[in-house]
C-alpha cells in the first residue's frame, strides 16, 4: 500500500488581537516557530513499525494545502491531531474520503471522542498506536477496516519500542528533533491533557534504546538538537544519572520538561549541564498559592513547593540550564493581580524564558467535566478554541473580559524585545557568577 502520514502541526488560535499582538513580540514568536515545527513523533513511530513493502510518506498539513488532490492516489491516510486541529482534521478526513482515500485518525482527541471521531473516518486509534498498527494495516489491505482499534490502558510495553523512520523527515526544515523517554506523570493535574489521558502508569522506555534513536538523528543530522516529548522526563533520578553521561558523550544539545524538585539535587543539575541540556520547561502553573488549592487531584504538591518557585529557578539556572517557566493565569481563585505577579515573578527571578497560557478545558480532562457539571463551558464542543490561549469558561472571581484583557496586556508586556532581553542577561550574569563562585 501507499501510506500517507499527515502531521496536524503548528500553533492555532482564535483570538485575532492577540494573533495580531504575537506577530510583533519576539519571545512569543520563538517559542511559537519551535512549537510549531515539531515534527510527530507519534507518525513516524508508526512508519518505523509498518512492514517494508509498504511506502510510507510523511507530510505537515500546512505543505497540502485546501485541496490535498495529490493524495487521490493513497491507499491509505494516518492523521494524528490534538483537539485544537480537530476539526480541521476531520475536514481534511473528509476530503481524503471524498477522494476514496480510506483515513485513520488517532491522537489524544481521538482517543477520548472517538465516537465523533469515527464520523470522519474510516478508523479510529485509541490509546497507544503501537498495540494495534499492523493489525490496522492487514484490515486495511483486506478493505475491512474496523470503526475503533486500541484502548485506554496504556499496554504498550516501552521496551518493544520501534525505531521512528527520522529519515521521512528533511531535517532542513526542522529546528529540534523528538525522543520519547517516558509516557505518563505522577502528577495528575485537573486541567492536563496529555498522555496521562491513555497512560495509566508512568512507562519508561529502556535508555538503550532511547540511545540508538539519538544515534539514528546524529547519522542525518550533523549536531541534533533534541526535544525529548516526555510529560515530565525526569522524574526516574536514577535512570537518568546512568543516561545522562552517555548523552553527553554524544554532544547533542536538548529541551525536555520537568517539575521544579529537580532544584533540589545538585549532582543530577552538574550532571545535566554536562550533557548538553539546554533548557528544561517546567509548569509552576501560579506565581502565588493562589489558584494551585487542588490543582492535582493526588495532592497539592505545586502548593506546598510555590514559595520556593524563585529560588528554586535561580538554583537551576546558575548550572547554565536555561528554565521555560510555564503559568496559567484564570484558574479558579486567580484575580487580576495574578498578572502582575507573573511579571513581577519573572522580572525578579529572570527566568530564560516565560509562557502564560489560559486555562483550557480539553475533553476526557477532569477540568472539563467539572466545568460542564457545573454550567460554566461557554464553548462546548468548538473544539478548535482548545489553544491554550483562547477563553472556553466562565472563570471565577474574575470576568471573561477582565480575564482576556489583562492576558493581552501581559503578553505584550512579558515578550517585548527589552524584556526578553532584561531576563536573558539576568540569566546570563547567574551563571557567571555561580561558576566564578566555583
Amino acid at each position: 500500500m501507499k501510506i500517507a502520514l499527515i502531521a496536524m502541526s503548528g500553533i492555532r488560535a482564535c483570538d485575532q488581537e492577540l494573533l495580531d499582538l504575537g506577530l510583533t513580540l519576539p519571545g512569543f514568536v520563538e517559542r511559537s516557530e519551535a512549537i510549531a515545527s515539531l515534527p510527530s513523533l507519534g507518525l513516524l513511530t508508526l512508519a518505523g513499525m509498518t512492514p517494508s513493502q509498504h511506502d510510507v510518506y510523511y507530510f505537515e498539513v500546512r505543505d497540502l494545502g485546501e485541496a490535498p488532490d495529490d493524495l487521490a492516489d493513497y491507499d491509505l491516510a494516518a492523521i494524528s491531531t490534538f483537539s485544537a486541529q480537530s476539526l480541521e482534521a476531520y475536514a481534511l478526513a473528509d476530503r481524503l474520503r471524498a477522494a476514496g482515500v480510506p483515513v485513520v485518525i488517532g491522537g489524544l482527541h481521538a482517543t477520548v471522542l472517538p465516537d465523533e471521531a469515527s464520523a470522519h473516518a474510516d478508523a479510529v486509534i485509541v490509546g497507544d498506536g503501537e498495540t494495534v498498527w499492523r493489525e490496522v494495516l492487514e484490515d486495511a489491505e483486506r478493505r475491512a477496516l474496523r470503526p475503533i482499534y486500541g484502548d485506554r490502558l496504556g499496554r504498550f510495553d516501552l521496551a518493544d519500542a520501534p525505531m521512528p523512520r527520522y529519515d521521512l523527515l528533511d531535517m532542513n526544515r526542522y529546528n529540534r528533533i523528538t525522543v520519547q523517554t517516558s509516557r505518563g506523570c505522577p502528577f495528575q493535574c485537573e486541567f492536563c491533557a496529555s498522555s496521562i489521558l491513555f497512560s495509566p502508569k508512568y512507562r519508561q522506555k529502556p535508555a538503550e534504546r532511547v540511545l540508538a534513536e539519538i544515534d539514528r538523528v546524529r547519522e542525518l543530522w550533523a549536531r541534533p538538537f533534541i526535544e525529548f516529548a516526555d510529560d515530565n522526563g525526569l522524574v526516574n533520578r536514577n535512570y537518568w544519572k546512568r543516561l545522562l553521561p552517555e548523552l553527553a558523550s554524544r554532544r547533542v544539545r536538548w529541551f525536555t520538561e520537568s517539575d521544579i524538585s529537580i532544584a533540589d539535587d545538585p549532582e543530577l543539575l552538574e550532571a545535566l549541564a554536562r550533557s548538553g541540556c539546554a533548557q528544561v520547561l517546567i509548569g509552576l502553573e501560579s506565581p502565588t498559592p493562589t489558584g494551585l488549592r487542588g490543582l492535582e487531584l493526588r495532592a497539592d504538591w505545586k502548593r506546598k513547593r510555590q514559595a520556593d518557585y524563585a529560588d528554586a529557578v535561580r538554583r537551576i539556572q546558575s548550572f547554565g540550564i536555561r528554565v521555560n517557566a510555564c503559568f496559567v493565569v484564570g484558574l479558579d481563585g486567580h484575580t487580576p493581580e495574578v498578572f502582575d505577579a507573573v511579571y513581577d515573578f519573572a522580572e525578579r527571578t529572570c527566568v530564560y524564558d516565560v509562557q502564560a497560557t489560559i486555562p483550557t478545558p480539553f475533553p476526557g480532562t477532569p477540568f472539563y467535566d467539572r466545568l460542564k457539571r457545573d454550567g460554566r463551558l461557554t464553548h462546548d464542543g468548538e473544539w478548535n478554541r482548545c489553544t491554550l490561549f483562547d477563553l472556553n469558561f466562565t472563570p471565577s472571581p474574575m470576568g471573561e473580559a477582565e480575564l482576556r484583557t489583562g492576558f493581552r496586556q501581559l503578553i505584550a508586556r512579558l515578550y517585548t524585545a527589552d524584556f526578553t532581553k532584561h531576563r536573558r542577561d539576568g540569566f546570563h550574569r547567574q551563571w557567571r557568577a555561580a561558576r566564578a563562585a566555583g
